[in-house]
């Protein structure tokens, strides 16, 4: 079979729920004629007509709710963010409506929608175009939040966040929209609470997530002529944390490096280093060690934009000092 593009992954999950199910619609700023920022809704309008394929205002607090609205009704949304950073003016739907109204009406609604976008710090896009917003909801009760890493996987994940009768946060790294993988045959979904084993190894537990999953494949292959044999844990599902599949690996390592886009503080390490102490703690050999981005804006000059994030070149010298700390 040819290899898939992301965005064209991402594409074929909602072309085939949307022609399951007539609840499924998609809106969006420029998500019908232009086909989304990223192409991810591509031709669709031609397909399934401009009500299912709705183009809105540049007004996310107000297309967000409409969203709810409709969940609320039996339908199923599915909101693009033109950029995920963007959908900081919906905070107040997003975390007071779509989270909270099934527990708020006693169960009487549920809110089976899907909030999916790009995001993460891009070539040189600028501080408010390079949002990592997974800590920023990671806090808010009822929502789950997704970050696919291949173009598997985001096809198997969106189709399930689709089905889903709760909100999804579902986070798309924007530079890995032309990512090329080869698709199952036929139809497959995804679990949206489990981890993924991207490596096995016995050294030291490696956990990551979206596109610093490549960064750290890509430190590993300079231990290689080391010896070192790292087990390497793509999490996928940042709420909630799939603890099984952690601890397990915990157990057989006792040695834990978080690698992350998000910020130091506040971010997805730090509540991963802190339920992982409240959890494993005796299970380690050694203190969780996190490596998130720099705590600042990030820049647009590529050389320090580069600087903000964790590189490969750092990543495999951490592994490396850990291993060698063995006692």
């Amino acid at each position: 079979m040819a290899e898939t593009l992301f965005f064209n992954a991402l594409r074929e999950a909602i072309d085939e729920e949307m022609a399951k199910d007539p609840t499924v619609l998609v809106m969006g700023e420029d998500v019908g004629h232009y086909g989304g920022s990223y192409k991810v809704t591509k031709d669709l309008h031609k397909k399934y007509g401009d009500l299912r394929l709705l183009d809105t205002p540049i007004a996310e607090n107000s297309f967000t709710g409409m969203a709810v609205g409709a969940a609320m009704t039996g339908l199923r949304p599915i909101i693009e963010g033109m950029n995920m950073g963007f959908l900081l003016l919906a905070f107040n739907q997003i975390a007071n409506n779509a989270g909270m109204l099934r527990y708020t009406s006693g169960g009487n609604f549920k809110i089976p929608m899907v909030i999916r976008g790009p995001g993460g710090v891009g070539s040189r896009l600028g501080a408010e175009h390079s949002q990592r917003l997974e800590a920023y909801f990671q806090a808010v009760p009822g929502l789950k939040i997704v970050a696919c890493s291949t173009p598997r996987n985001a096809k198997g994940l969106l189709k399930s966040a689709i089905r889903d009768n709760n909100p999804v946060l579902f986070f798309e790294h924007v530079l890995l929209y032309n990512l090329k993988e080869t698709l199952p045959e036929g139809e497959y979904y995804l679990p949206l609470d489990k981890a993924e084993i991207v490596r096995k190894g016995k050294d030291v537990t490696i956990l990551t997530y979206s596109r610093m999953r490549y960064h750290v494949l890509q430190a590993l292959k300079t231990l290689e002529k080391d010896e070192v044999d790292p087990e390497v844990i793509d999490l996928i599902s940042l709420k909630p944390l799939d603890f099984e599949t952690i601890g397990e690996s915990i157990r057989k390592t006792h040695r834990v490096i978080v690698v992350e886009e998000c910020m130091r503080t506040g971010g997805i390490g730090a509540e991963l280093t802190a339920s992982i102490n409240d959890r494993f703690f005796d299970e380690l050999d050694a203190p969780v060690l996190r490596m998130s981005s720099q705590d600042i804006p990030t820049p647009y000059n590529g050389t320090l934009e580069s600087l903000t994030i964790v590189q490969p070149q750092q990543i495999a010298e951490a592994v490396r000092h850990m291993v060698a700390a063995k006692v």
